[in-house]
């Protein structure tokens, strides 16, 4: 189907909130459009949720922890729908990634690799869901035996931003509902198709009423899921910013949070590794999804005796990333999700101008007839002090800085206040488990970039985040521990001694 074919073919629908198993207005009557940004068109309607919402759906998934089946279900039972719900995603994997392709401005081809990755993180968590043990201790003396067991947090509040919608709820709900936990999940407003669809899918696969909940809105709904007293937990991906905020609302009732923040994620170029496989990795880590990634590697440090050549070879192989349309299944690099990102985009370009670094390619919007694109953009000569270098922009900017040597380059690498990913490209095994070592990041990668697993755990380092999702580890944010001692026959010592003695 030709991009045009998909996009007339696209139904504008309306989709109502979903409160204790139910799709329910929101009580105010309002609803609100999201425009494609590529297309400047409508693609969906959605009921505009408030905080009378928010206390609506809490109260259902209180009742649905408090008193319903879901908790209570065993492992097994919660593992069947969290894969048939996996299964339900794959059934409607390309209705999903032409929505979110309308929604995001993300090249369709990005968006059904997307699809294909949430459905896999449900189908993972499903195997956790028959994993959540404690331990028992049994050599504590002859009068006692111990067990510690996991039980569920309570209700989670999940807060998903616009990038990576499926994906990125996908790396928390089925997590959460894997240990029993109950969920009120607010996604962007400039995204939100994709939960709706989700929270329908849950419904058609056997979840009960209330466990989960999806309240669409905007300004308002997170800060009100943030500060509720009856939920038990915060689960947030966003800026770093809004993060403290979440963070400060939910600490002010000493609730539990994960975070899964910002990044300005370096690759380090030595001048030994294979500067092919470098370069195509390099490209690829800072235009994938148009540079809104928090996994971006939108700043790479080259050893300075291939920095020359490298810079060369980087913007000639730039250059040929096709960029338009994301419907098209050519496009690589499609539409900024929203006017305000594009402003936000230019004005770190602008800093970067005039900061007194050199503008290799790009650095403006694409010329187009309808829709929000910025060109691939890169910078070289850049400071390590300069906004570009150090501050997060979430668009296809990359810095190109330079180092001596090894040493040089990891102090480079971890002079930001974040630290979510970094990478090296070396044949030298004992460079690689240097950097590996000492980088200050949640995730390594060697000789390769922005691969990511269901089993192995995702998060960050310093203002990045706090805690981890994904892996065996994920579960471990949605439960607390409890401790049971049990005397095994009589208790003989006595504190205060018997009468007579």
């Amino acid at each position: 189907m030709t991009a045009e074919a998909s996009l007339s073919a696209h139904q504008l629908t309306h989709s109502d909130l979903i409160i204790n198993g139910e799709e329910v207005a929101a009580r105010s009557g309002d609803a609100f459009q999201r425009v494609s940004p590529a297309h400047d068109v409508p693609v969906g309607s959605y009921a505009r949720g408030d905080a009378d919402d928010v206390a609506a759906a809490i109260a259902a998934a209180r009742t649905a922890f408090d008193s319903g089946p879901w908790p209570r279900r065993s492992g097994q039972e919660r593992a069947r729908v969290l894969h048939r719900t996996g299964e339900l995603i794959r059934r409607e994997r390309e209705d999903l990634a032409r929505l979110e392709a309308l929604e995001s401005g993300k090249p369709i081809t990005q968006a059904l690799d997307e699809v294909d990755a949430a459905a896999d993180l449900w189908e993972y968590a499903a195997t956790l869901a028959r994993h959540s043990f404690g331990e028992a201790h049994n050599h504590l003396g002859t009068d006692v035996l111990a067990m510690v067991v996991n039980e569920p947090i309570g209700v989670v509040s999940i807060i998903t931003p616009w990038n990576f919608p499926l994906l990125i709820v996908s790396q928390k709900l089925p997590f959460a509902l894997a240990v029993g936990c109950t969920a009120v999940v607010k996604p962007s407003e400039l995204t939100p198709g994709m939960t709706a669809r989700l929270g329908r899918l849950l419904l058609e696969a056997g979840v009960d009423p209330g466990v989960v909940n999806v309240v669409t809105g905007q300004g308002g709904v997170g800060a009100a899921m943030s500060a509720h007293p009856d939920t038990d937990m915060v689960s947030f991906t966003g800026s770093t910013a809004v993060g403290r905020k979440v963070a400060a609302a939910a600490g002010a009732q000493l609730k539990r949070v994960e975070l899964e923040l910002g990044g300005k994620n370096p690759q380090i170029i030595c001048a030994d590794a294979d500067l092919d496989a470098a370069l195509d990795a390099v490209v690829f880590g800072v235009y994938f999804n148009a540079g809104e990634c928090c996994n971006s590697g939108s700043r790479v440090l080259v050893e300075a005796s291939i920095a020359a050549q490298f810079q060369e070879a980087l913007v000639e192989r730039a250059r040929r990333v096709p960029v338009g349309d994301p419907l098209d299944r050519a496009t690589k690099v499609g539409a900024i999700t929203s006017a305000e990102q594009l402003a936000t985009i230019e004005r770190y370009v602008a800093e970067g101008r005039q900061s007194g670094s050199d503008l290799l390619m790009g650095g403006a919007r694409r010329p187009s007839e309808r829709g929000c694109f910025y060109e691939p953009t890169i910078f070289a000569g850049v400071q390590p002090e300069m906004s570009i270098a150090n501050e997060e922009i979430f668009g296809p900017v990359l810095s190109v800085l330079s180092f001596d040597d090894l040493d040089e380059a990891i102090s480079i690498a971890n002079s930001t206040m974040y630290g979510l990913s970094a990478g090296i490209w070396t044949s030298n095994i004992n460079s690689a488990l240097t950097a590996a070592q000492r980088l200050q990041a949640g995730t390594i990668w060697v000789n390769r970039w922005m691969d990511g697993y269901p089993e192995l755990p995702f998060g960050g380092y310093k203002t990045s985040g706090e805690g981890r999702e994904l892996g065996s580890q994920a579960i471990g944010s949605f439960t607390q521990t409890k401790t049971i001692q049990l005397q095994v026959g009589p208790r003989t010592a006595r504190w205060v001694p018997e009468s007579g003695n």
